[in-house]
């Protein structure tokens, strides 16, 4: 491995995606920061990271929820990151969150208003460098809410409006923003759930995407990991209220 002199911040890091990620990096020889709620959980995924690509990674405590220290989180960091990588996301229970506020609140918090907030700060570290690099993992659910996933849809809707209103205000300063649209992934939030497999990523299939797209240097800021999800949520968003109203999605 050929250290770059770079580094990456993984916010989310002891999720699926997160995990591929963060070794996605490792290997290709960036240094690796970890960022999670839980530090022990963190601290595992740092071991195994190391040991496997033999790359610096430092754990870091942070929790998506409690917006007033970020601003003290990142001015700890060890050093400002060339590239943060935000995978955050719950998923939740629609239902409940139609009977629970709590509930409800969360699941928006922690897609849209946490991982929004951090990011906008690390914008504005970014940008008087001139330099660096956001990808924000969004979904293919906030394309168009669905009676089954709705809540959690206004939240990556939310979370993409963001993400591309963060674009084009930097747009003239070096820091790029990236938007990453997974669809289904094989991964412990959808366990249990019946996967279409065409539709369907593995976590290493979505953090090369998210390398090439943040590091190659790809044209698109807008990634859909499957290309077969261009065609498909076109498709979704084109049909008229009326129709769409009487769909069972």
């Amino acid at each position: 491995m050929t250290k770059t002199g770079k580094s990456v911040l993984l916010v989310g890091a002891t999720s699926d995606i997160g995990r591929a990620t963060a070794l996605t990096y490792a290997t290709a020889g960036w240094d690796v920061q970890l960022a999670g709620r839980n530090l022990e959980a963190v601290q595992r995924e740092a071991d195994d990271i190391g040991t496997r690509s033999g790359g610096q990674v430092s754990v870091h405590r942070l929790d998506i929820l409690d917006s007033e220290r970020f601003e003290d989180f990142v001015g700890r960091l060890p050093v400002l990151p060339d590239t943060v990588v935000c995978v955050v996301g719950e998923l939740g229970e629609q239902v409940r969150a139609e009977k629970e506020i709590q509930h409800a609140s969360m699941v928006m918090r922690t897609n849209f208003e946490g991982p929004a907030l951090l990011l906008g700060i690390i914008a504005d570290r970014f940008s008087p460098r001139g330099s660096g690099t956001i990808v924000g993992i969004s979904s293919v659910a906030g394309d168009r809410g669905r009676a089954s996933n709705y809540v959690y849809g206004a939240a990556k809707a939310g979370f993409t409006a963001f993400l591309s209103g963060l674009r084009n205000r930097l747009a003239q300063t070096g820091v790029r923003v990236v938007t990453v649209k997974p669809g289904f992934v094989r991964t412990q939030m959808t366990a249990g759930m019946k996967l279409p497999g065409l539709l369907t990523a593995e976590p290493n299939e979505v953090a090369a995407a998210i390398f090439t797209a943040a590091e190659e240097k790809t044209s698109r800021d807008i990634i859909y990991v499957r290309s077969v999800w261009w065609p498909l949520m076109a498709v979704i968003r084109s049909i008229p209220e009326p129709l769409f109203k009487r769909l069972k999605l």
